[in-house]
Parts: structure tokens; C-alpha cells; sequence
């Protein structure tokens, strides 16, 4: 649902999508990365390789796939002999990487491609009174030196702008710019743990009185949205009334704003498939959108 979202609002925006055939797991920074760097640079060195074959920039919808591969870019880039080691494990199958298609996040792609103004031509919809708990995640912003956020790390605004051209206030509450808790394998070794780092953002995003909770990357998105289920279950004696804050993507909130049919956005569930997101129900804000923009 997410990618289909992804895939209908780029198109709406006028970018032609070629996907990257053959490419595989970008691989996951919190896993390869702490097991052995140089498989984990030589597998995403091949995904990168893939996009310069098209003469493209790999473009990535996820923080984590955004981490590694923006990162790996910048490692090889930087480091002449690590690159050429790369390569010399590259050229058993045929492959070269180059490093001149620079990996971005569609955030990236909106707020320093784009512009503010080009997305804002495209808004059809604006909502009103919609209080909206922005959540960057980690890898987007950190490392800081192999981002291209112009130094705004610690209290950075771009997702902020972008959400607010919708018409939606974003509300600020405490520790906005914690881990969703499920990084670095945590949620897969120790789910307890990880569900109490939800269950804190959660708690400052409900005193703050958000509506929804607008997320850029999936697996911040599974963490907040499964993840309200497993913190109402483990931690039901801490948090009073259960959570039950609707999780949506940003570009969800975008394509219900230039006027793309939520069918389009992965908004309408057409199936009765138990397991699978939203569990959060997201009938809430598909209220608003029928109340305020259709």
C-alpha cells in the first residue's frame, strides 16, 4: 500500500519510474552492517550499479534502504582504495560501480529536487485542522556528515514543510526525533524493548493531542502502526486508554491532497487478508478526507 502510493503520487508529479530489475534487500543497515561491512558494501554497491546501468539515481521510499545506500555512496566515493576493492569483488559477476548517481530519499526528491513551490502547484485539497505528529525516524537524518540537509540535524523542518503544504498543522511534541524503537534488529532480539520505545513517542505524540501520525519510512510505519497493538498488549497497566492513533505515509497525505483517489493510495482496504497493516484502523482520517476534502 505504500509503494503504490509512492508509485501514484511520483507519477502525478510527472516522474517517469523505472525500476531497478534484479535489484535485491539494499541490505539492512542494523543487520549486514553489524555482521560484516564488506558484504554489506558490495551488495549495495551492486544495487546502486543497477541505477547507473538506467543513468539514474536510485530513488528509495525507506530510511533504512536510504541509510545504506546513501551511505555506501558516500564511503566509496570518499575512499579510492575501498571503492576499488569493491569492484574487485563486483567484476566476479560482471559488474562496475561508479558513483555517479548520488542515492536520495522521495523526501530528498520533494524538498531539494522539486521545491516547495512545485508541490505546492499540485495541491488541490487543503485540510483544516488536522494536527499532525510528524515522525522522521533515524537513518534519514543520521549520519549527519552523509546527509544533505544543509546542517539542519538536530532540529531539522523539511518533513514539517512538506506535511504542512497539505493544509495539516504539525504539532510538535517531546523527543519528536527518537528511533520508532525497531531499528538495529531491537524488534526482532528483544520486541519488549522495542515496543516501550513506541510506547514513549507514542505517549508524547497523544499529550500533544495529534490526529495522525505521518511517517517516511516503512518500517517506522509497521512499528507504529503493529506496534500500537503490541504496546496496548505489554504495556496496558502503564498507558490508561489504548492507542489508537491512525499511521499514514507521506505520500498518502500528499496524493489525498492533490486529489489522487485514496483506491490509488493504498487507503481503501480491499480485501479481508487478517495480518496485514493498516491494524491500526485508519477509518478516522478517511473521515476527515470526506469531510474536509471531498
Amino acid at each position: 500500500m505504500l509503494e503504490v502510493s509512492i508509485r501514484n503520487v511520483l507519477e502525478h508529479l510527472g516522474v517517469e519510474i523505472l525500476d531497478l530489475q534484479g535489484a535485491s534487500c539494499c541490505p539492512a543497515p542494523g543487520v549486514f552492517r553489524a555482521f560484516h561491512i564488506p558484504t554489506w558494501l558490495v551488495i549495495a554497491a551492486r544495487n546502486i550499479s543497477i541505477a547507473e546501468e538506467l543513468g539514474v539515481n536510485p530513488i528509495t521510499g525507506c530510511n533504512g534502504c536510504y541509510g545504506t545506500l546513501r551511505d555506501v555512496w558516500y564511503e566509496l566515493n570518499h575512499k579510492p582504495e575501498l571503492k576499488k576493492e569493491v569492484n574487485n569483488e563486483l567484476a566476479k559477476i560482471g559488474r562496475v560501480y561508479k558513483g555517479n548517481f548520488q542515492p536520495k530519499h522521495i523526501l530528498e526528491v520533494f524538498y531539494l529536487d522539486m521545491g516547495l513551490d512545485y508541490i505546492r502547484d499540485h495541491i488541490k485539497h487543503n485540510f483544516t485542522d488536522l494536527k499532525v505528529g510528524v515522525h522522521y525516524g533515524c537513518h534519514i537524518l543520521k549520519p549527519s556528515d552523509k546527509r544533505p540537509w544543509g546542517g539542519e540535524y538536530e532540529s531539522p523542518t523539511f518533513f514539517d514543510e512538506i506535511v504542512e503544504l497539505t493544509g495539516g498543522k504539525s504539532i510538535d511534541y517531546k523527543d519528536k526525533y527518537m528511533c520508532c524503537g525497531a531499528g538495529g534488529g531491537l524488534r526482532s532480539a528483544v520486541k519488549e524493548v522495542a515496543a516501550d520505545f513506541t510506547r514513549e513517542e507514542l505517549t508524547n505524540m497523544r499529550d500533544a493531542g495529534v490526529d495522525i501520525i505521518v511517517d517516511c519510512c516503512p518500517f517506522c510505519h509497521m512499528q507504529l502502526d503493529l506496534g500500537q497493538i503490541e504496546v496496548n498488549n505489554f504495556y496496558k497497566d502503564m498507558i490508561g486508554e489504548p492507542f489508537n492513533i491512525p499511521v499514514i505515509y507521506v505520500t498518502q497525505l500528499l496524493g489525498v491532497s492533490f486529489g489522487v483517489d485514496p483506491s490509488l493510495l493504498g487507503l481503501v482496504k480491499n480485501h479481508k487478508l487478517k495480518g496485514v497493516s493498516p491494524f491500526i484502523s485508519i477509518d478516522p482520517f478517511l473521515s476527515i478526507v470526506k469531510k474536509q476534502l471531498i
